[in-house]
């Protein structure tokens, strides 16, 4: 648990980006989140609005509602509507317990903001079981204004957490891909936001295409394929610094970087050798290992969590499925038999169930791969899915999907029961990684 007066470590200072785009460039391209499916029963939480200390300026950001937005966008939770809350208390003391009981909310937030003199805030939350009229956790802290916005993030998964049981992620964050057409060409920009979809940022701007952005195990930097200068080349590139690095330019395809859990290797398609095969490279030396042999297509690696093997799509039996093989190499083993098409798989965090997209009967959804019983369960109801991306915690999945506006993104709880849309005001949106755990 979290003791009251336990400060967050500084916060990594995001630098300016090289190349076509910056990273302090704020991105045009803002995800707007629209829940579309709950959990029936959603258990209802009170949040009251926070206290500001008289004569402080209050921050710019709603730490409550942010908290508000969080919890509710995790499908488990109903936030009551402020006005119907009986009171606005912003110390412990001040909680009329019977008041809240009344609502029938077991669960009660309130919290504080002061402005300190040198410009940062205070900000003090705390959580109570309303029945037991006792408190659960609490949270104090000294933050930047800027910071305000991950500093409700990481309340809202101190709540999430000791409500639920397991860790929260809204304290992470989302790469993407945006394409905006005008006069018959396209321009592609590479964004990170938080999981809210707001602060986005530009990382890359290209005319060129850019796809299958991966993150590193420590959330500092991403890999993708930059289509600039007519090829397909690998490339990764330092959030903090911007400075990126060619990883893989060989002849032919470089395709689909997979960092390994330790960082230190990464899982590639190349096609140097005439055929789409699943390469490993050492990054500090940029020594290869192939993989895969033969004359089928393989491509799309994703590493288990032990760092021991890889699932790929390969097409070696007449129809794209997923396989499995040791990270050393040796005999591919394949996993998915239910259909003709599966493709695009992804570890759970937990490493006992895979995402993938499953075709079926023109459809492409977004299905969990429970590799303990091989049972394969589908997730979503949209029919053009593609690039599932799971949740740190492994309670959501972000994938991309098509609709009338074209390209978005959606999210899909691992039971089903929860649903998202994710989408931009114009243009389209894919290719989605969700990020590892931020650092702290």
């Amino acid at each position: 648990m979290i003791k009251l007066n336990r400060r967050l470590a500084p916060f990594l200072v995001a630098g300016a980006a090289l190349l076509a785009a910056s990273w302090s460039h704020t991105s045009h391209a803002e995800l707007t989140i629209k829940i579309t499916q709950g959990i029936e029963g959603a258990q209802p939480i009170a949040i009251v609005p926070f206290g500001v200390q008289p004569g402080s300026q209050p921050p710019s950001q709603d730490i409550a509602t942010i908290i508000s937005n969080d919890l509710a966008r995790s499908g488990r939770f109903l936030p009551l509507p402020a006005g119907d809350l009986p009171g606005r208390p912003s110390e412990a003391s001040a909680v009329n317990f019977s008041d809240f009981r009344i609502l029938g909310a077991p669960n009660l937030v309130i919290g504080k903001v002061k402005r300190l003199a040198d410009g940062r805030f205070k900000v003090e939350f705390r959580l109570f079981d309303v029945f037991r009229g006792t408190q659960i956790t609490g949270y104090e802290l000294d933050a930047r204004p800027d910071e305000l916005r991950r500093i409700a993030h990481q309340m809202s998964d101190i709540i999430y957490e000791a409500l639920i049981g397991e860790r929260g992620a809204f304290d992470t964050r989302i790469a993407y891909v945006t394409e905006q057409r005008s006069g018959g060409t396209s321009r592609y920009a590479l964004n990170v936001a938080d999981s809210d979809g707001f602060n986005p940022q530009v990382v890359l701007e290209s005319k060129a295409p850019i796809v299958s952005p991966a993150w590193s195990p420590n959330g500092l930097q991403l890999a993708y394929v930059s289509f600039e200068g007519g090829r397909p080349r690998i490339f990764t590139q330092n959030l903090a610094t911007g400075v990126r690095q060619v990883i893989a330019a060989f002849p032919g395809l470089n395709g689909a970087p997979a960092w390994s859990p330790d960082g230190k290797r990464m899982a590639m398609t190349l096609s140097k050798d005439g055929n789409a095969e699943i390469y490993v490279m050492d990054i500090d030396t940029r020594r290869l290992r192939r993989l895969t042999v033969g004359a089928a297509i393989d491509t799309e690696p994703a590493w288990a969590p032990d760092g021991k093997s890889l699932v790929f799509t390969s097409d070696r039996g007449g129809t794209p499925q997923v396989y499995r093989i040791p990270a050393t190499g040796g005999r591919a083993t394949r996993l998915t038999f239910d259909g003709k098409y599966n493709s695009r798989a992804t570890f759970a965090p937990d490493g006992k169930s895979l995402a993938l997209v499953h075709g079926s009967k023109g459809t492409f959804r977004t299905a969990v791969l429970d590799l303990e019983n091989n049972a394969l369960r589908v997730l979503t109801k949209t029919t053009l899915d593609e690039s599932p991306s799971f949740a740190p915690n492994g309670s959501m999945i972000l994938y991309a999907t098509s609709g009338a506006r074209g390209g978005t993104l959606a999210g899909v709880s691992v039971d089903g029961r929860v649903r998202q849309e994710l989408a931009v005001r114009q243009g389209d949106v894919r290719e989605p990684a969700w990020s590892p755990f931020r650092q702290p």
